[in-house]
């Protein structure tokens, strides 16, 4: 719990920024806090507006719920509209300020009605954040003025209610029945499709996708889940957005898209994989099998291949891994190669978003025929996943890729993964690598495949 004393002192910070005129823009309040852990403090608001963020290397964990503001699109207005939005909001704010948000996979393809709360892009600021790391914990409230001036008796009793706690319920699961879209035999018709394309076309890589849809006794509490997931799932990126009560995207994603702090970029292609953790011995002949497939390491390198070609239309200096090395999960292996970059002062963290996504990594390569491909053979809509997640701020951002995740409808979860197709690549090795992809995901909500119908 929150000491009451601290939040009896940010409520009289904010009522006085709120009641009298000052600056226009965003404004923050903070307090140190002791003894309170993000995940269980958002655990205990209520559904809807709760956001989870915590990255992969720096060891920063960000529970966010409310919205002080929110920019959100519903029609294909592409990133350039976002890149106005943020700008006047941005401008002028003090370091630290965050956005946080993602993007559709594909902006140019029909939403499905389960992401329309996700919108095509939509960014939040919240209302509270927690955020902890090393050096301690602090509470956070953002104000934006002067709209938040014109609402002040609202605003401060969404202080009094930040200790309200929301009936917890159902924190088991029970799995009744699954489907996957497409099953496997339409897969291996998409598959070959794909491998007809490359033999006719200058198409070299496409990753295909599937969608396993599980169907639950009662709604799903997606704190839970993603409590749970951090636990199966170190090093790796774990984000959680729920715009209304009762939807929610999150995942536990290993790939970061870009990090940016002043001018300074980290990037990275991931591409590749086996299987690991059953023994020592099984991880090692997986890493000597990975590093000498040749399937494989065409694959990465289509992905490497399209970083630098789009960092250096931004960058003023690159550099990036001679070779690529191993990434070790929990689970699986990949192959990764890093890249640092030094960014030309005239562009922003949009303009890296824009570049880099989607990548080799979970479009193909060259990337618009690859797109234009997925639009033709996938039979559903992506949406949020493979899509860019994560925050933006002042001259900085992390993004991840938000793959390995879910779409929590209700009681019905929709488990997302994918698998790189080029020349070599069989339908059902790809099926089984998709298969242990979305592992990590299926066993903490106790689904078993082989034991429904």
């Amino acid at each position: 719990m929150i000491d009451q004393e601290v939040i009896h002192s940010l409520r009289a910070e904010v009522q006085q920024i709120l009641e009298k005129s000052g600056p226009v823009g965003i404004q923050r309040v903070s307090r140190k806090i002791q003894g309170v852990l993000p995940l269980e403090w958002l655990m205990s608001r209520p559904r809807g507006g709760r956001i989870y963020w915590s990255g992969r290397d720096y060891g920063i964990e960000v529970a966010a719920f409310g919205e002080a503001d929110c920019q959100y699109s519903s029609t294909a207005s592409g990133i350039e509209a976002l890149r106005g939005r943020l700008k006047g909001m941005l401008a002028g704010c003090r370091h630290g300020v965050r956005y946080y948000g993602g993007i559709r996979f594909d902006l140019h393809r029909q939403s499905e009605k389960q992401w329309n709360p996700f919108g095509d892009w939509r960014f939040v600021l919240p209302r509270f954040e927690i955020r902890s790391n090393a050096r301690g914990t602090i509470l956070l409230c953002n104000l934006v003025l002067p709209r938040d001036s014109e609402q002040t008796n609202t605003v401060l009793a969404e202080i009094d209610e930040i200790q309200e706690a929301s009936t917890i319920t159902n924190l088991s699961f029970t799995p009744l029945r699954h489907r996957f879209c497409p099953d496997f035999e339409e897969w291996d018709k998409i598959v070959g499709n794909a491998l007809d394309e490359f033999r006719r076309t200058s198409l070299e890589k496409v990753v295909l996708a599937r969608e396993a849809r599980v169907e639950f006794s009662e709604s799903i509490e997606p704190i839970s889940v993603i409590q749970r997931l951090k636990k199966v799932t170190p090093n790796c990126f774990h984000f959680l957005f729920e715009p209304v009560p009762g939807e929610t995207f999150l995942g536990a994603s290993p790939e970061r898209l870009f990090r940016r702090e002043g001018r300074s970029i980290e990037s990275e292609a991931v591409a590749g994989t086996r299987p690991s953790g059953k023994s020592q011995t099984f991880d090692e002949r997986m890493i000597k099998e990975l590093c000498h497939s040749a399937k494989e390491n065409r694959e990465h390198e289509f992905v490497r291949i399209s970083l630098q070609e789009e960092m250096a239309s931004l960058a003023a200096h690159i550099t990036m891994d001679p070779v690529p090395s191993i990434m070790s999960l929990a689970s699986e292996i990949h192959l990764v190669s890093r890249l640092r970059a030094i960014l030309q002062p005239e562009y922003t963290s949009l303009d890296i978003l824009e570049a880099l996504h989607p990548s080799p990594a979970v479009g193909g390569y060259p990337s618009d025929h690859a797109l234009d491909l997925i639009r033709q053979q996938e039979p559903f809509d992506r949406g949020w996943y493979a899509g860019p997640v994560g925050w933006i701020g002042v001259n900085e951002a992390e993004f991840a890729v938000g793959i390995r995740s879910s779409l929590i409808s209700g009681s019905m979860m929709r488990l997302y993964s994918g698998a790189g197709i080029v020349r070599g690549s069989t339908s059902l090795d790809e099926w089984v690598e998709i298969g242990y992809k979305i592992g990590d995901m299926a066993h903490v909500v106790d689904w078993r495949q082989e034991d429904l119908e």
